[in-house]
């Protein structure tokens, strides 16, 4: 019987063999090289329309490495632009009080990076649900979250919709683009879907996990007005970026933003 593969298991494998320092610099070789394989041949041009849009991040601060670009291009043009955190981020702590201090100081750099993105405060959506256990949740909460997320797309009704890569190698990113599909299908609107990637690039091993047929669908989308801007909104959320490996950042400050539209 085949086994199916898991980035997890391959991950722990790699991490045995090879010393963390050289995975995570192979990891911004391989995502560099993917990035710039799909932009110099393999992704059609995409632009930016006059659409409303949605983005749905399942942590504080996806929203910006994923669509900072595209948030402020359209913001800048004064396009209405929704932005929905599906997890509360308390899960990187099991003491209570330091559970609430996460939650606050993370949701303070969000509506901290969003304002320089351009978006209102009244546009951002904090549904709090636990992360880490997004996949998880029982049948009450997980339709619960859906009966949530199918009240804001029919509230907004907007013409484009922005949500984590379905093999975006991260269990709440995987479990937010499969629970916004079951809400959309459930308001049925009409919307284009587009998945952004953030670890996909990173972890997702090239032709193993990520096939071409992925590949196919990808979109680019130039940034370099706004980059700045994407910049300073990454550098709002102080609590996460030091935590993250040597070389992440800089591969979401690139001339382009990559899109898969579904």
């Amino acid at each position: 019987m085949k086994q199916k593969f898991s980035i997890k298991i391959y991950l722990q494998h790699l991490q045995k063999l090879i010393p963390l320092i050289w995975l995570e610099k192979a990891q911004y070789i391989h995502s560099w090289l993917l990035h710039k394989w799909l932009l110099f041949g393999n992704s059609k041009q995409l632009s930016c329309s006059e659409k409303s849009i949605m983005v749905f991040s399942p942590h504080q601060d996806d929203e910006t490495f994923g669509c900072g670009g595209m948030i402020a291009h359209k913001r800048e043009r004064n396009i209405p632009v929704a932005v929905v955190f599906i997890t509360d981020g308390k899960g990187s702590s099991v003491d209570e009080d330091v559970q609430n201090q996460i939650i606050q100081t993370r949701q303070q750099e969000a509506i901290a990076a969003l304002k320089i993105l351009g978006v209102e405060v009244s546009n951002i959506h904090f549904l709090a649900k636990p992360d880490g256990n997004l996949p998880e949740l029982n049948d009450e909460e997980h339709q619960q979250t859906i009966h949530e997320i199918t009240e804001l797309v029919n509230h907004y009704q907007p013409g484009e919709i922005y949500v984590p890569h379905k093999k975006d190698c991260h269990r709440d990113h995987e479990a937010t683009y499969t629970l916004v599909k079951t809400a959309i299908q459930q308001a049925k609107i009409n919307v284009d879907i587009f998945q952004y990637p953030v670890w996909l690039f990173w972890r997702a091993p090239i032709f193993i996990l990520l096939k071409l047929q992925d590949i196919a669908s990808a979109y680019k989308f130039p940034i370099a007005s706004v980059k700045d801007k994407k910049k300073r909104a990454i550098a709002s959320y102080v609590s996460q970026i030091n935590n993250l490996p040597t070389g992440f950042i800089q591969q979401f400050l690139n001339s382009h933003e990559i899109y898969f539209k579904s």
